[in-house]
């Protein structure tokens, strides 16, 4: 199986739902931050490539349809330019204010925990050490991490060429995903996955 469409958004922003109604259009997996959790075999390989040192992805993503979220979506420049007729999908939110409201509730959260914590016996260490590094230099910042949301949206608008770019934000629904993929629209409601409390209590179970 190859790679069908290429997340390049950050957390935040729909990344979940996307998920599901991409594993519905595409009936196959795809990758997103539950599989680094379900899959820590995983992460040592993602470190590596977030620091330059990228698998053949093909290999590594064997099984896969498409990709979203962290760390997939971390790694968005080397996928583009490893499947170049792949379709780039940037979602985001209506303004920065918006999505750092959400982010900083909850994977914000986690990452200045885990970083805190910095616990060698904790797989996801490494990777929350490296996963944000080209997007934003301290957590705790919040003028820091707006800039790096604006600075991500324009390199992906600047280096994807517009014919494979397909912007997407939580309440667009099926059909930009429909046209980029050239498949019917279900006719369901488009899912709507991992709100602000679900993370925050799946994350307080995992405490």
């Amino acid at each position: 199986m190859t790679l069908r469409l290429i997340g390049a958004g950050l957390p935040r922003t729909g990344t979940s739902s996307l998920r599901e109604a991409l594993r519905h259009l595409l009936d196959a997996p795809v990758y997103h931050m539950s599989e680094a959790f379900a899959h820590p075999e995983h992460l040592p390989t993602w470190v590596a490539a977030l620091e330059g040192r990228s698998p053949v992805w093909e290999d590594f993503l064997a099984g896969y349809a498409a990709g979203v979220d962290t760390p997939f979506s971390s790694c968005w420049r080397d996928l583009a330019s490893a499947h170049p007729d792949v379709p780039v999908l940037l979602s985001h939110r209506g303004s920065a204010d918006t999505w750092f409201a959400s982010m900083d509730a909850t994977v914000l959260a986690a990452t200045r925990r885990i970083l805190a914590r910095n616990d060698p016996d904790d797989p996801m260490t490494p990777l929350f050490g490296v996963m944000f590094a080209d997007v934003f230099a301290d957590p705790h910042d919040p003028v820091d991490v707006r800039a790096g949301y604006e600075r991500r949206l324009a390199e992906v608008r600047s280096e994807i060429d517009p014919r494979r770019l397909v912007e997407w934000q939580p309440g667009d629904g099926w059909e930009p995903l429909c046209r980029a993929l050239d498949v019917p629209v279900p006719d369901l409601p488009f899912p709507h996955e991992n709100t602000r409390a679900d993370f925050v209590a799946r994350n307080a179970a995992r405490d």
